[in-house]
């Protein structure tokens, strides 16, 4: 705990889902609890969320309508869906998030940024608020000595293993193709007495004096083209819907009634458009007969369900992770890093955005197996998850990297780097 003369007046930005927001949540109740005034700024959707913490909540758009479906399907998109995200959505918020980080930071002694919360970036360099940035997950880094897995391009995968020149050359192509669409950033910037500034989607996200790395080494290892500022802090976790939120009494009979279950999830993106995911999950486990849970968000599954099968909308993954044989899900940030940190193998259905390259690195760590979401049947799932169920050495792998991760404790890590950057 600081004491009152060394505490800072902390802004906390961040926009996205609850995998791109729990992290924030995490970290500023670990700087609240050092005695630091912490505002989070985000969605107003998420402001009773964030207030019933304790935290202070500030606006920041894009404000949208939870739940569109539509949207939810654009954004989902493998191939098209990031550029959706960032010209449709991220670009013409900026003006607008920017008014509100503005009014924000007012007496703020520190700012720090989600990747994509263009507008705070924006507002940080103007006002010359110290800024922290974050990363959080390590394809965000674009490194040529550890190439991401574009969802876009999945072919350029192949030529990885020709080295760093090679890749160099792939992720100038990327930021060559992406060029036009930062044409409304300079224009903004313009607009407010900037320079046209860095590429926002590639370095121009990052803070040139502090950069955390919001995730384990496990999946990544610092490389030399990161930002010099760069600390690897470890998966900051927090993942209750509700403050304080526990499992489900019924969850918890379920789980203590038999073996551990196979636990099937999509996180809180890929919720909305889980095609035909549960229908050939529940098959799948027909064929296995083994037992499960599914979290299914607002989808509604087909009745009677068997007995070996219990069906929730949510459960903290911190409290059902540990109970699983297998989890099977969609690859987000903080989705792998709480079945990585409960020890579990995993069957890895990515369906965009990073994604894919999680599901890699965990499948080059020896711990998940993959299903393209296109290819996902429950014939597939069936094989897959029996290999899983049986082979000993993916639950070995995984218990040994969910030490590991259980170990780096990215909250306190985070918040000794932002002291450290503050002090």
């Amino acid at each position: 705990m600081v004491n009152q003369q060394m505490s800072k007046r902390i802004l906390l930005t961040t926009t996205g889902s609850l995998g791109d927001l729990h992290p924030f949540m995490a970290i500023g109740l670990e700087l609240r609890a050092r005695g630091h005034e912490v505002t989070l700024a985000t969605s107003n959707f998420y402001r009773s969320k964030i207030e019933q913490t304790g935290l202070k909540f500030a606006p920041m758009g894009p404000h949208l309508e939870h739940g569109d479906l539509d949207l939810m399907r654009r954004v989902m998109d493998e191939k098209r869906g990031p550029e959706y995200l960032i010209r449709k959505i991220m670009y013409p918020s900026i003006p607008g998030a920017y008014q509100e980080v503005m009014q924000a930071l007012t007496h703020a002694d520190l700012i720090v940024t989600h990747p994509i919360t263009y507008g705070a970036q924006i507002a940080a360099e103007k006002t010359g608020v110290p800024w922290v940035s974050t990363v959080t997950t390590p394809m965000l880094f674009y490194s040529r000595f550890d190439p991401p897995v574009i969802p876009q391009y999945p072919f350029l995968t192949r030529l990885q293993a020709l080295g760093p020149a090679v890749n160099g050359l792939l992720l100038k192509f990327g930021c060559f193709t992406t060029w036009p669409w930062f044409a409304p950033v300079r224009e903004f910037r313009k607009s407010v007495g900037m320079s046209p500034g860095r590429d926002p989607c590639f370095e121009g996200q990052h803070s040139p004096k502090c950069v955390l790395a919001l995730f384990s080494r496990v999946l990544a290892e610092p490389q030399p083209d990161w930002p010099a500022p760069t600390r690897l802090t470890g998966f900051a976790f927090y993942d209750q819907a509700e403050h304080g939120q526990g499992l489900d009494p019924e969850l918890e009979r379920f789980l203590d009634a038999g073996p551990p279950p196979v636990v099937f999830t999509l996180g809180s993106s890929a919720v909305f458009q889980p095609g035909g995911f549960y229908r050939e999950s529940l098959a799948a486990i027909g064929k296995l007969g083994c037992r499960a849970v599914l979290l299914v968000g607002n989808n509604v599954l087909r009745k009677p369900l068997p007995n070996n099968v219990a069906v929730f909308p949510y459960a903290p993954f911190s409290k059902i992770f540990p109970h699983a044989a297998v989890v099977v899900h969609q690859g987000g940030a903080g989705t792998s890093g709480q079945a990585l940190a409960a020890g579990k193998p995993m069957l890895i259905v990515p369906f965009a955005f990073d994604q894919p390259d999680n599901a890699a690195r965990l499948q080059r760590r020896s711990v998940a197996r993959i299903i393209r979401r296109s290819r996902y049947s429950s014939r597939r799932a069936t094989d897959e998850l029996a290999r899983l169920l049986s082979d000993a050495n993916y639950a070995h792998h995984a218990s040994e990297l969910g030490e590991k991760v259980r170990a780096e404790n990215g909250v306190r890590a985070a918040g000794d780097a932002i002291e450290d950057f503050l002090h």
